[in-house]
């Protein structure tokens, strides 16, 4: 198999169709040739900056990078894409930055990367300037326009700038398969932590190195050129997540791997479903990836209002959080040729398990089958992999998985164990290994609640209240309980209007969970927060949990 590194695929495809069209947005068309010229012309500006590789793999510990890092701080367009290929083709390792931290999130972030560069819209300059003199090892700033207004800061050079720069006189250098990928985990339960990748690891597991459906990956990289070629335009993709969400890299480089298009919502600021619904149908895109009701709701909700021509739709593909099966009914009636591809998977292992559920389908909640035989579920105390039809244990993946944390040994050692002699990713999500092989998920370990020695799930919790017509989103987390120790509370957003009591909320959530599950008490929010991907922030629900007061009952 071949070692491939991101960098070249992108090369590859780009050779392969030059033509076509990668990126769609606002009265931006660029092709593959374009975009792969000016990827070329950002690299050779970071090489010139003394930026790469130091140290091969080889002679580092998993969870050691020998490359230098460079953030990307940036809203959705063609400038992340190129960024991050650019990052790749120079061996520097970039990396997503979450542009809704506030200053002492970026600075933590930043610091813990050790970032050497950072391309940033000027809408976030202000925030830029507020940390860099406490970044000694920033040293590289490359700022994009974006209309804000904001004056390109001391020292930076424009984006368009360093697109154009030469070949550095010295050569480029070349990619490898060892070269990192390198994704931040979004921190809505904990600190954010660096994953790191070997690309040819990410690409083949959840990058489009596998094609669709296949269970080898390609055999070269012209076997991916005649690929492109074949697929006759590829799959377009409405990319409405941010790409600074991992999962947005992958189907994006998926549908990179095709030859395909990646359309963007006009507004990166806010989510406008009517422009979405445009643009698919303008564009007959194939997919769109969405992250639960979050994204899927609101799209219903328009699809019903307004009709469009949404022949070309295929599928949405949802990830990361659930897509209750009000949402997927009330999709199902406006627009009944669509799937909804439900997959499972987390930044240390990748794409795991999917669903395929259409009209008239019956998709059990949470149940998924693995995409290959290396994705399973081993045992509480990892000591073996559990056999179908034992319950209780974590979900699990070897073969091609990272290679550690950023700069933790011991949260390496742990997230990644070695059982008889195989190594794992085991990231802390609970599941059952059903009789027929599929797996059935419960939740991540580090928001279950424990409430009188009852491990309780949010996620089934935040399904059962979703079921409730008046429920527009919810989100449920754990407050300290005197009798209890710990116990359940829903955090709801109603719907505009709404007069439901919250009796009427918790008899609706009792027929769908046993009755230790039920949220002992209700905090109604304006609105649910959630991460720019739609993720929910378990943080600030835990806050909102405990900002109630506790029953004694």
């Amino acid at each position: 198999m071949t070692d491939f590194n991101l960098s070249t695929v992108f090369a590859t495809v780009a050779a392969a169709v030059p033509d076509q069209e990668v990126v769609v947005w606002r009265d931006r068309r660029v092709t593959y040739a374009e975009m792969d010229r000016r990827v070329d012309g950002l690299a050779h500006f970071l090489v010139a900056q003394g930026l790469g590789c130091h140290t091969e793999r080889a002679d580092l510990a998993g969870h050691e990078s020998g490359q230098d890092h460079v953030g990307i701080y940036l809203r959705n367009g063609p400038e992340y894409l190129e960024s991050m290929v650019a990052g790749y083709r120079s061996r520097t390792a970039a990396f997503n930055v979450n542009y809704r931290y506030v200053e002492e999130e970026l600075l933590y972030l930043l610091s813990d990367a050790d970032t050497k560069g950072l391309v940033y819209h000027a809408e976030f300059a202000p925030m830029v300037a507020s940390v860099r003199d406490r970044l000694p090892g920033l040293r590289v700033l490359v700022q994009v326009a974006d209309g804000s207004g904001n004056a390109l800061l001391p020292g930076a050079v424009d984006y368009e700038e360093a697109v154009r720069t030469p070949p550095p006189a010295a050569g480029m250098p070349t990619p490898s398969g060892d070269d990192l990928f390198l994704i931040y985990t979004g921190g809505t339960t904990g600190m954010p932590k660096g994953v790191l990748w070997r690309q040819a690891d990410i690409y083949v597991n959840s990058m489009g190195g596998t094609p669709f459906g296949a269970s080898e990956p390609f055999a070269s990289y012209d076997a991916i050129g005649e690929a492109a070629k074949a697929a006759d335009g590829g799959m377009g993709l409405l990319m409405i997540p941010p790409l600074m969400h991992g999962a947005a890299q992958w189907s994006t480089f998926f549908a990179i791997t095709s030859g395909g298009r990646i359309v963007f919502p006009d507004d990166v600021h806010r989510f406008d479903p009517a422009n979405a619904l445009m643009l698919a149908a303008r564009e007959r895109v194939a997919s769109i990836p969405t992250v639960g009701d979050a994204i899927a709701r609101p799209l219903v909700e328009e699809m019903e209002r307004t009709s469009y021509d949404l022949s070309g739709l295929f599928a949405l593909g949802n990830g990361g959080a659930a897509l209750t099966p009000t949402v997927r009914e009330r999709l199902f009636a406006v627009a009944p040729h669509v799937m909804v591809l439900d997959s499972a998977g987390a930044s240390e292992t990748g794409l795991q398990a999917s669903q395929a559920v259409g009209k008239g389908g019956s998709g059990e909640a949470m149940v998924f089958t693995p995409q290959n035989p290396d994705t399973t579920v081993v045992d509480d105390l990892l000591t073996r992999v559990l056999q179908p039809g034992e319950s209780g244990g974590w979900l699990a993946r070897k073969g091609q998985i990272p290679l550690g944390y950023l700069g933790d040994p011991a949260k390496t050692a742990r997230t990644f164990p070695v059982i008889d002699g195989v190594r794992w990713a085991v990231p802390g999500d609970r599941a059952n290994l059903l009789e027929d092989g599929r797996i059935q998920l419960l939740g991540r370990e580090s928001v279950t609640i424990n409430s009188g020695g009852e491990k309780i799930f949010v996620e089934e919790v935040e399904r059962a209240m979703a079921a409730h017509p008046a429920v527009r989103d919810v989100v449920v987390a754990g407050r300290p309980s005197e009798r209890w120790g710990s116990e359940v509370v829903a955090i709801v957003q109603l719907e505009d209007g709404s007069d439901v009591t919250d009796e009427e909320l918790v008899a609706e959530c009792a027929r769908h969970v046993a009755r230790y599950k039920l949220p002992k008490g209700i905090v109604r929010v304006p609105s649910v927060q959630r991460s720019p991907a739609g993720k929910a922030d378990y943080r600030w629900a835990k806050e909102q949990a405990g900002q109630s007061v506790a029953s004694t009952t």
